[in-house]
């Protein structure tokens, strides 16, 4: 079995903001804007689409400086929670295509409290147990069809087009989750000039390990769990709801 820990989702450097965390643990996933082609493709926004936990616009997360240009900004809704796909064309995720059935694929994001004081931390908000994974060109078109129609990739015919040699498909079973709370991983440590930056809580460290030393996961390609933390990262995982 191998799990690999995944961070999504909007953040201050990719949207400008977090998404909000709420006093009961509970949040709201909010997605990256859609950049293809400069502009995007997508007919969801921040300005037309709801969060599955408070049924509000994503829009209203924004300050309200920026509402009015974020408000018509498509979005990029990857992975998507219903039917659990996920879908990357770039090089630091081409690794996810050797995921095999029974894996998980976990997923993290930046939060900062809403309607209560928190700073911003990054929190576990979701995983998929793999049902399937490889390239978009090893899927019949069927398969394309059946397991990944909802994919934000899959489903702009413009984008699969563009992307579909290089672009890696991840289908999670009927036991993936969106969480209906989060779980904080990290703490502000320094980096290597003094900066703070969010690590990997010691913590979180005795469920996931230290990847070899390299605990920064601010902004961090796919992390893979040592083989020595599996079984104990799958039982913390999947304890998670």
């Amino acid at each position: 079995m191998q799990i690999v820990l995944l961070r999504v989702g909007i953040d201050t450097g990719s949207g400008g903001i977090h998404g909000p965390l709420f006093k009961n643990g509970s949040f709201e996933y909010v997605p990256i804007s859609d950049g293809f082609n400069g502009c995007g493709i997508s007919d969801q926004t921040y300005g037309n689409t709801k969060g599955k936990c408070t049924k509000r616009l994503l829009l209203h997360y924004f300050p309200e400086r920026i509402q009015p240009k974020r408000r018509d900004t498509p979005i990029h809704y990857d992975p998507e929670f219903e039917t659990f796909t996920y879908g990357d064309p770039t090089t630091p995720k081409s690794g996810l295509r050797k995921l095999k059935k029974g894996d998980w694929l976990v997923f993290y994001a930046g939060l900062v409290g809403s309607d209560f004081r928190c700073d911003p931390a990054l929190y576990i908000i979701a995983y998929f147990e793999v049902e399937k994974a490889g390239l978009a060109t090893e899927f019949s078109k069927y398969e394309l069809r059946k397991y990944f129609a909802k994919n934000f990739h899959v489903r702009h015919n413009v984008v699969f087009a563009n992307q579909k040699n290089r672009l890696v498909l991840v289908k999670g079973s009927n036991r993936s989750r969106l969480l209906r709370k989060a779980k904080r991983i990290s703490v502000l440590g320094p980096d290597k000039n003094g900066r703070p930056i969010h690590v990997l809580s010691a913590k979180m460290q005795k469920v996931f390990g230290d990847f070899d030393g390299h605990i920064s996961i601010q902004r961090s390609p796919p992390r893979w769990i040592d083989e020595k933390f599996v079984a104990k990262a799958s039982a913390f995982v999947t304890s998670l709801r």
